[in-house]
C-alpha cells in the first residue's frame, strides 16, 4: 500500500483525506493519505522522516510551503517562481517539491468564468497561497496586483513586479477582484473577516481561499452587494487532483473535481 499524506501545524478540520480517497478509489491505486500535524521546530526533520518511513508524497499546507523548500533535493520550475511548494514526491530516495495551489486557483477562476487579463487585483495576506496566486495572475497579464499585508515592508523584499500596501493605504484603491488568503473568517472563528465592507464594496469579484465554512462572512458581505463571491473549495480539490497526477505521473478526468465538488458541498 502506497502511503501519502499532509503536513501542517494544525490540521483537525483538513477535507484532504476524503478528497484524496475518492481520486485513489478512482484511479484504483491502494493507498492511504493521513494527516501530520508537526511543530514548526520539527519541520527540519520532515523529509528524512518521510524517507525512512516509506512514505511516497505529501501535501503541505500552511504554514510550511516555502520553509519546506530549503529541506528538498529539487523543486520544479512553478515552484522556483513562485517561491513555494505544496506538494512532494519521494521517489529513489530523493525529494522533489512542486505547487499545485498555482495550477488549482487558476481552474477555479476558469470554472466560474472569471478573467484576468487588463484586470486590477488585490490580494489579501503574504503567505504560500498568496504567492501562487500573485503568480497565476502575472502569468495571465493582470493589469495591475496589489498585495496587501501589515508587514508592507516585507513584502517589498520577497515579492516583485506587485504593488505592496498596508490596510490603511488599501482604503484608497479599488478594482476588479479582491482575494483573501489570510485565514480570517475560517472555522471555528467565523466571525472574522479580513477588510470591511466599504472596501469589499469596490470590486466586482470577491474570492476566499478559505473553504470552511463554504461562505464566509467575507463572502456573504460580497454576495449581498452584488459582488460575484467564490469559495476557496474547488481550489482544494483541484490543486489535489493535479498533486496526484504528479504522484502518480497519469492524467486525471476533470469530471471527478466537479463529483467531488458536490459531495462535498453536502457536508457543511
Amino acid at each position: 500500500m502506497l502511503l501519502y499524506g499532509l503536513l501542517g501545524e494544525k490540521l483537525t478540520h483538513s477535507l484532504s483525506p476524503e478528497i484524496h480517497d475518492v481520486i485513489f478509489k478512482n484511479l484504483n491505486v491502494k493507498a492511504r493519505y493521513s494527516l501530520f500535524q508537526v511543530e514548526k521546530e520539527n519541520v527540519c526533520k520532515v523529509i528524512d522522516s518521510l524517507k525512512v518511513l516509506g512514505i511516497s508524497g505529501i501535501n503541505v499546507t500552511i504554514p510550511y510551503k516555502e520553509e519546506i523548500i530549503k529541506y528538498l533535493d529539487e523543486i520544479s520550475e512553478e515552484a522556483k517562481n513562485i517561491g513555494a511548494v505544496n506538494t512532494v514526491v519521494i521517489k529513489d530516495n530523493k525529494s522533489y517539491g512542486y505547487n499545485t495551489d498555482y495550477f488549482g486557483f487558476g481552474n477555479m477562476l476558469k470554472r466560474e468564468d472569471v478573467a484576468v487579463e487588463g484586470k486590477t487585483v488585490v490580494v489579501l495576506g503574504a503567505g504560500g497561497a498568496a504567492k501562487a496566486i500573485i503568480q497565476y495572475f502575472k502569468d495571465n497579464k493582470a493589469k495591475e496586483i496589489y498585495l496587501v499585508s501589515r508587514n508592507k515592508e516585507k513584502i517589498c523584499a520577497k515579492y516583485s513586479g506587485v504593488t505592496a500596501l498596508d490596510y490603511e493605504e488599501l482604503k484608497e484603491i479599488s478594482g476588479d477582484i479582491i482575494i483573501n488568503t489570510t485565514p480570517l473568517g475560517m472555522y471555528p472563528s467565523i466571525e472574522g473577516m479580513p477588510v470591511s465592507v466599504e472596501i469589499i464594496m469596490k470590486y466586482k469579484v470577491a474570492v476566499d481561499a478559505i473553504y470552511n465554512p463554504l461562505k464566509t462572512r467575507f463572502l456573504l458581505k460580497a454576495e449581498a452587494h452584488g459582488l460575484k463571491a467564490i469559495n476557496g473549495l474547488y481550489m482544494l480539490i483541484d490543486q489535489a487532483i493535479k498533486a496526484e497526477e504528479i504522484w502518480h505521473d497519469q492524467a486525471i478526468d476533470g469530471k471527478i473535481g466537479e463529483e467531488i465538488y458536490e459531495d462535498l458541498c453536502k457536508l457543511f
